[in-house]
C-alpha cells in the first residue's frame, strides 16, 4: 500500500453565542492567509444572532471565510468523528454554557460533539472563554474542561505592546490562539522582541488609524448586544 502524502492540515473553528464574536471572525480572517490550512467552521444559533448584533458582518460574510461550513445540528458531519484528522479546535468566543457542556461531555450539538472528539483523540482544544465576573460554578466548569485536556484562553488584553487600536487588542488574543497550534504569525509584537527598538505594534498592512472595514469600526457601528447568551 502506498502512503498518501500532503494531507491538509485542518483546524476546527467553533463560534458560540458569547459576547466577543469578533475574536472568532478575526481568527477566520487571519487563517485565510494560510493556504495549506483547511478551516472547518461551526456556528451556534446564538452566535449567528450575536454576529448581527455586535458587528456589521452578516452571517454569510463570516461563513465564506471558512474552507468548510458545518450545520450545528449535523451530528454526522466529518468533524464529529475521531477518524477525521485535524490539528485541533478553537472555540472563540466560548460561552459558559458551551464550556460547561464540553466539560461534562454534553454533546447535544455539533460544536460540543466536535470538541469532545478533539479531547478524546488527544488533540488541542482552545477555549476562548468570554465572561466576567465568574462565580464558583463557572470556575468549576473551566477546571473540569482543563482537567480533560482543554486550554482555557480568556481574551485578556496585554498592554506591554502599547496597543493603539481595538484591532491590535483583538489581534493579540488571536495571536496567542495561533501560538497554541504553532502557527507562525506577526499579528503583535512579543515581549523582548523589538519592543525596545520602537517597532510599530500594528499588524502588517495596518495603519495607525483603523480603516472603515476594521473590527474596531465594525463594532463601533453595531447595535448594543444582549446581556445574556448561551
Amino acid at each position: 500500500m502506498t502512503a498518501k502524502t500532503g494531507a491538509p492540515r485542518r483546524l476546527i473553528v467553533g463560534i458560540s453565542g458569547a459576547s466577543g464574536v469578533i475574536y472568532g471572525i478575526r481568527l477566520l480572517e487571519v487563517l485565510r492567509g494560510y493556504p495549506a490550512l483547511e478551516t472547518h467552521l461551526v456556528l451556534t444559533k446564538p452566535a449567528e444572532r450575536t454576529i448581527v448584533e455586535e458587528t456589521s458582518y452578516r452571517v454569510a460574510d463570516v461563513k465564506v471565510m471558512a474552507s468548510v461550513v458545518h450545520t450545528i445540528t449535523d451530528i454526522g458531519a466529518s468533524i464529529a468523528s475521531g477518524s477525521f484528522r485535524t490539528i485541533g479546535m478553537v472555540v472563540a468566543p466560548c460561552s459558559i454554557h458551551t464550556v460547561s457542556a464540553i466539560a461534562y461531555c454534553l454533546t447535544d450539538n455539533l460544536l460540543t460533539r466536535a470538541a469532545d472528539v478533539v479531547l478524546k483523540e488527544g488533540r488541542k482544544l482552545v477555549l476562548v472563554v468570554r465572561e466576567t465576573p465568574l462565580h464558583t460554578g463557572h470556575l468549576k466548569s473551566m477546571l473540569a474542561a482543563s482537567e480533560a485536556g482543554a486550554v482555557i484562553l480568556p481574551p485578556v488584553p496585554a498592554f506591554y505592546n502599547q496597543p493603539k487600536t481595538l484591532e491590535q487588542v483583538i489581534d493579540h488574543t488571536v495571536g496567542r490562539v495561533l501560538d497554541r497550534f504553532d502557527i507562525e504569525h506577526d499579528l503583535s509584537p512579543r515581549w523582548g522582541e523589538n519592543l525596545s527598538e520602537g517597532a510599530s505594534t500594528a499588524p502588517p498592512g495596518a495603519s495607525e488609524r483603523p480603516s472603515e472595514a476594521s473590527p474596531q469600526r465594525r463594532i463601533a457601528r453595531a447595535k448594543a448586544a444582549p446581556e445574556t447568551r448561551t
